[in-house]
């Protein structure tokens, strides 16, 4: 990476995008052969939503390096948050292939199979997300869901208990630890987690319906 191309990165953390975007632009202009300026620039128009041109200057990476890992993992951004979660897969895969072996781009694979349904594809990558980062608390919060859904109660209460290990607070962690005692037929245990999601969350709906039915449960109602 160039000193220009540090600078850049250095200011993009600190919000002055402005002036990253000319330190790139000489970056680009010195060197116009570096996948790494063309990258940095895509992730800078990604961080202000202009996914179209970001993708042109992901694009120009791959186009110059097809092993620019970063690049790949930006297009897998991109594609994520337009929700083609399918281009957003086989760029992730393409990430990890080039040897970006990172908690996050296990974690946005891993998503990425989950908002498809496709969760015996999602637990393997999200299980690695948390192994590369245990405190990854977005990562723990959808090993949990996934193994829920694969109706894994047992290990998914584990998974969850992990998530407010991390998180004390994390309402939606206690509102299906809820389900999952209501699953395993331990009514009193759900209405305790039901009862601590809305303690964190007042307005959360989903544990105040689960409240109900477990109070009409327990009152024979």
């Amino acid at each position: 990476m160039t000193d220009k191309n540090q600078q850049a990165v250095k200011e993009m953390q600190e919000g002055d995008l402005e002036a990253a975007a000319k330190l790139l632009n000489e970056a680009i202009e010195e060197h116009p052969e570096d996948p790494v300026a063309y990258t940095n620039f895509g992730n800078l128009l990604a961080a202000v939503k202009e996914d179209e041109k970001a993708l042109r200057f992901f694009e120009k990476a791959i186009s110059i390096d097809e092993n620019a890992a970063a690049a790949h993992y930006g297009k897998g951004n991109i594609f994520f948050n337009q929700d083609n979660f399918e281009k957003a897969i086989e760029a992730y895969q393409k990430t990890l292939e080039h040897g970006l072996l990172e908690s996050d781009v296990y974690y946005m694979l891993g998503l990425s199979y989950y908002q498809m349904n496709d969760l015996s594809h999602a637990l393997p990558s999200l299980q690695r997300a948390i192994e590369l980062n245990p405190k990854d608390i977005d990562a723990n919060f959808h090993y949990a869901l996934t193994l829920a859904q694969l109706e894994l109660v047992d290990q998914a209460v584990e998974a969850f208990n992990d998530v407010l290990l991390l998180d004390p607070e994390h309402a939606d962690s206690c509102f299906n630890l809820g389900v999952a005692y209501a699953y395993k037929d331990e009514a009193e245990k759900a209405l305790k987690m039901f009862e601590r999601a809305i303690a964190i969350q007042p307005d959360h709906v989903l544990s105040h319906n689960g409240k109900k039915q477990i109070e009409a449960q327990l009152n024979g109602n």
